[in-house]
């Protein structure tokens, strides 16, 4: 029987992580995809620091999915040893958090530079590879828009190229989206195989803007679907964008997203409520 675990970007919330741990408790939610905790990401904090924040979750009886790491996003032309000093860090607080994933990404590459940027994006995850072998770690590479790995055929080459198992894929219907691929079926069937990891996130193709799941052109409903009688056991992490929360503007300053009025809570309220409608009907 499939098994579909929700959890969230929980930073979209609110920044409290008080608040946010209330919110998730109102929808069910018991994961978490940390990210920002307090309005700092989760990067800057030291492992002691971790420590009581992980004490304060597992009081509540919350756990963490998986880290959204900010790894891989930075420009070749950035000082890269500086980058895996940050990675080591992050398997570190990965342990702490009891996680077997990193969300990760393939650096800012202009389009046209792609093609001859290929082996140094590939050289780089080799050395995100080697420094976190033996941690148990699975890294996660994320299609966000801009980077090297925004289209599903990088994508398709870079896992099999690095050949790791583990490497795998999240899979983001809306960033393909805004990348102007087609999620379905042509993105999902290619990458389908090595997706271990659901973002849940929907976009407009005329114009790039969030909605909620199954409002948009991502196919939320098909992917999901096949998803489930396929018999995958994983995690579906709500990732909004339908407010400009805290930190947003650093974390995706040329992502489009729904600017909509009122507070954050509503809003993942729509946002968590869709997704459910949707699980609902794809599990009949």
């Amino acid at each position: 029987m499939s098994k579909f675990i929700l959890s969230c970007f929980a930073d979209e919330i609110d920044p409290s992580p008080r608040i946010q741990m209330d919110e998730m408790e109102k929808h069910g939610i018991s994961f978490m995809e940390v990210r920002g905790i307090n309005g700092k990401n989760i990067s800057l904090y030291t492992p002691e620091d971790v420590r009581s924040i992980k004490k304060d979750f597992w009081a509540r009886g919350f756990r963490v999915s998986s880290l959204g790491s900010p790894i891989g996003k930075i420009k070749l032309t950035d000082d890269f040893e500086d980058q895996i000093n940050l990675f080591k860090r992050m398997l570190e607080i990965a342990k702490i958090f009891e996680t077997d994933y990193i969300r990760m990404f393939s650096f800012f590459v202009p389009e046209e530079e792609c093609e001859k940027s290929r082996d140094e994006v590939l050289r780089r995850w080799e050395r995100y590879i080697e420094v976190a072998r033996g941690s148990g770690i699975t890294l996660l590479h994320e299609n966000e828009k801009d980077i090297y790995g925004e289209k599903a055929a990088r994508c398709l080459d870079l896992i099999e190229s690095l050949g790791s198992d583990k490497l795998k894929l999240v899979f983001d219907p809306a960033n393909f989206i805004q990348a102007q691929e087609e999620t379905w079926p042509y993105a999902w069937n290619m990458l389908k195989p090595y997706v271990v990891y659901m973002h849940i996130k929907d976009a407009v193709a005329a114009d790039g803007h969030v909605v909620p799941a199954g409002y948009g052109d991502g196919h939320l409903r098909e992917i999901l679907s096949d998803l489930w009688n396929s018999g995958y056991e994983g995690f579906l992490s709500l990732e909004p964008h339908l407010r400009n929360f805290q930190g947003f503007a650093e974390l995706e300053p040329n992502s489009p997203i729904n600017l909509l009025e009122d507070s954050c809570p509503k809003w993942f309220t729509m946002a968590a409520d869709s997704l459910k409608k949707i699980v609902a009907e794809v599990a009949k």
